[in-house]
């Protein structure tokens, strides 16, 4: 008789992962209306924000409003589409099964989190194309290569924020998708996004601290606005990765201990 090999846990993990990431990619075209809306609008934000600078006859703003823009637009879409990712489940009637797959919950993460972060490169990379050509923006000074991998490890904080806030659907299916904007909301506020932080009231210049979102439009505009390379950075650098290396695990398991409750309260199924 043949004997069947036994694959290895670790690859059908993988393979499982992969999956998941196939899937996302797959909701994204099957509502790619919604998602040419939301380019549409992140787009259009972009070039308005572009254009408060122009009024103002300093080239510099206009690629500080910019930079802070389109930097937001990806970040934002890190962390909304990974805290909506329980209410896409609920709504295409898939969370039962995807929650009780035999599967490790990080095999399931992690395919969501890598496709979320790839088609934000994607569509950052063509927003800032778009963007350049209407308000010719110079970015003769930057340095791209800086730029890169401050956009790569301040994914790793916002993918931790992401399922920080795919918390709040597991434990209110009602209210939950729509608290996770109030969390966006108050990260764009303390951070920066296009005005110094300086400005804000002293009790808020806390909460700006603790935003990675902080951290991630300074190095950036020193990158693209100042030439800064890596070793100028550093510091900027070893912060956001310890942000990442504390939010993910925290996110991982505050979504674990969310989701061990919405089956014991049979909330996986309630869409409202």
């Amino acid at each position: 008789m043949l004997k069947l090999k036994k694959r290895s846990p670790v690859i059908m993990e993988l393979r499982a992962s992969v999956a998941f990431f196939e899937r996302m990619m797959n909701l994204m075209r099957r509502y790619i209306g919604w998602e040419i809306v939301f380019l549409a609008y992140t787009l259009v934000n972009c070039l308005t924000i572009g254009l408060i600078g122009v009024s103002s006859g300093d080239p510099q703003r206009v690629l500080y409003l910019v930079i802070g823009a389109i930097l937001w637009g990806f970040l934002s879409l890190i962390f909304h589409e990974l805290s909506e990712n329980i209410a896409w489940e609920r709504w295409e009637g898939t969370i039962e099964h995807t929650l009780m797959a035999p599967i490790l919950r990080a095999t399931h993460l992690a395919g969501n989190c890598i496709a979320t972060v790839i088609y934000g490169l994607a569509r950052t990379a063509l927003i800032l194309v778009v963007v350049s050509m209407f308000l010719k923006v110079n970015l003769g000074n930057a340095n791209l290569f800086a730029a890169s991998v401050i956009l790569a490890v301040s994914s790793l904080s916002f993918i931790g924020l992401g399922l920080i806030g795919g918390i709040l659907p597991l434990l209110s299916p009602e209210k939950g998708p729509q608290a996770t904007h109030i969390i966006q909301a108050l990260i764009l506020l303390v951070s920066g996004v296009y005005y110094e932080i300086e400005v804000l009231p002293r009790w808020l210049q806390f909460f700006s601290k603790i935003s990675p979102a902080t951290y991630t439009l300074k190095a950036m505009r020193l990158a693209l606005l100042e030439g800064k390379g890596i070793s100028d950075l550093k510091g900027y650098i070893i912060i956001l990765l310890v942000m990442g290396i504390v939010l993910i695990p925290i996110g991982y398991i505050g979504f674990r201990i969310a989701e061990n409750y919405a089956r014991r309260a049979g909330k996986l199924s309630r869409s409202g």
